[in-house]
């Protein structure tokens, strides 16, 4: 039987986790576990049970210890298992192309922080994401030229990736995206216009825009729910802090994701204003409502958005144009900046299933 090797040694929640759900729920749901014996590296086994009949998962506790033992593993650890087992395909899921023989590679890349628009301001807040922007750009180059293609989610990072490593076997496969929740609620005429921002607070995240753009807009017929309360870190209680006497504000804290579409049902808009992100889950999730979008004016947003009609767009470091965004919305008189449907070029694939079935055939 041929082998396929999957390694995620890195991810442990969140959505770098649900990349790999996502993956195993393709092999499940395609039957490739009946035609390869796939092996899969994980940084703790109890967290896929759901897959241990149809794969065989090893466990690497220490990959999360540091840096250094997650180095060891890809370019030493991975190299000796290629060395002593006939693989047919291996898809690293976490960024790093591993130093490994095998017959097939496939390298996935989610994290854009090479991308980021440096800022070492932010150091306080996470030194980690702040270092990794520049140590991510590096760590991307080694060995990708040995992959058989690179994957990642959205064009506007395979023309990065192309521009900042001279390659060409870049693969756009878009996440699978989750529409299993309906709106059907019809809404009263509500006294306050409600704005949602549900985001986990990283300083990238761009919280302080829409507090900010609150300082122009004096009246209080409006809330702006933000899904956190300033105990999370650092940067959320200097936003709590900074911005309490906003009134107009509800500091909801954290939210399950059962909740959040509770509150996409009652919100009248949604606020994206993140300066970073692979995807952005809450524009595809929210654009289901068919209701009102301010989005930041940045490639990833448009690509995500994808084609649709009720959204205004904003520069992300401009708090005066998104409150004046807010104001219309408010006075339901918004001047929408409609967005047609955005073409990818080939090799493009949607989801799991289509990538999966792809690499199988050219295997």
């Amino acid at each position: 039987m041929r082998k396929m090797v999957l390694s995620g040694i890195n991810l442990y929640e969140g959505g770098p986790l649900a990349i790999y759900y996502d993956c195993l729920e393709a092999i499940k749901g395609l039957g490739i576990y009946k035609r390869y014996h796939i092996i899969a590296f994980v940084h703790k086994k109890s967290l896929f049970k759901k897959y241990k009949d149809i794969i065989n998962f090893i466990e690497l506790p220490k990959s999360r210890k540091n840096y250094a033992y997650r180095l060891y593993y890809e370019y030493f650890f991975f190299k000796k298992y290629s060395n002593n087992h006939d693989i047919d395909i291996w898809i690293s899921l976490h960024d790093i192309t591993p130093n490994v023989k095998v017959k097939k590679l496939y390298t996935y890349c989610h994290n854009p922080s090479p991308f980021m628009e440096k800022d070492f301001s932010k150091v306080r807040y996470s030194f980690k994401n702040v270092a990794f922007s520049y140590f991510y750009k590096y760590l991307y180059r080694i060995n990708i030229s040995s992959a058989s293609a690179v994957i990642v989610q959205q064009d506007w990072m395979r023309e990065e990736f192309k521009k900042m490593y001279s390659i060409d076997n870049i693969i756009v496969a878009r996440p699978d995206i989750k529409d299993d929740f309906v709106i059907e609620k019809i809404q009263d005429k509500k006294e306050k216009k409600i704005f949602i921002y549900p985001a986990f607070p990283r300083f990238f995240k761009n919280f302080e825009v829409i507090c900010e753009a609150c300082k122009y807009l004096k009246k209080d017929n409006f809330e702006i729910w933000l899904t956190i309360d300033g105990s999370e870190n650092q940067y959320s209680r200097e936003i709590r802090k900074k911005y309490s006497e906003l009134k107009q504000i509800r500091w909801i804290g954290i939210q399950k994701r059962e909740k959040i579409f509770e509150m996409y049902d009652i919100a009248d808009c949604l606020i994206f204003p993140s300066k970073l992100e692979t995807w952005g889950l809450p524009i595809s999730e929210f654009k289901l409502t068919q209701k009102d979008i301010l989005l930041v004016d940045l490639p990833y947003a448009h690509e995500t958005l994808g084609e649709y009609e009720k959204v205004m767009f904003f520069r992300q470091n401009d708090p005066e144009q998104l409150a004046k965004c807010m104001k219309m919305e408010i006075e339901e008189k918004p001047i929408y900046s409609p967005q047609k449907k955005i073409n990818i070029s080939k090799p493009f694939y949607k989801g799991w299933k289509e990538l999966l079935e792809k690499i199988c055939d050219n295997e």
